[in-house]
């Protein structure tokens, strides 16, 4: 099974926790800017995302998976993935980004 994550620079991150690996990262373009890094991460049992604040007081949240959609292979993933980064005819890419080491922002 796999799952979308998502981090907002200068917002929140997720990360991956112990029973889950990312396996591709994108970062969403928005007319030219960075507005988001999303990772699909593969699951092995139902366990729980770590949700992290970058602005103060920087409150850490463990939110279970089963309230993620799962998706059985990993091109499922990536469709589900294209499918949230388009809109009509706006200026929006997903440019394949380095897979983080869980805990380090990479954005």
């Amino acid at each position: 099974m796999f799952v979308l994550l998502t981090s907002r620079p200068g917002q929140f991150r997720t990360e991956p926790t112990a029973g889950m690996t990312a396996a591709e990262a994108y970062d969403y373009v928005f007319y030219g800017k960075r507005t988001a890094r999303f990772v699909i991460a593969e699951l092995a049992a139902d366990t729980k995302v770590r949700v992290m604040e970058e602005t103060p007081p920087g409150i850490v949240n463990l939110v279970s998976t089963k309230f993620l959609d799962k998706y059985a292979t990993l091109e499922a993933a990536r469709v589900a993935l294209r499918e949230l980064a388009s809109f009509g005819s706006m200026d929006i890419a997903l440019v394949p980004a380095p897979v983080a080491m869980a805990g380090a922002p990479d954005y």
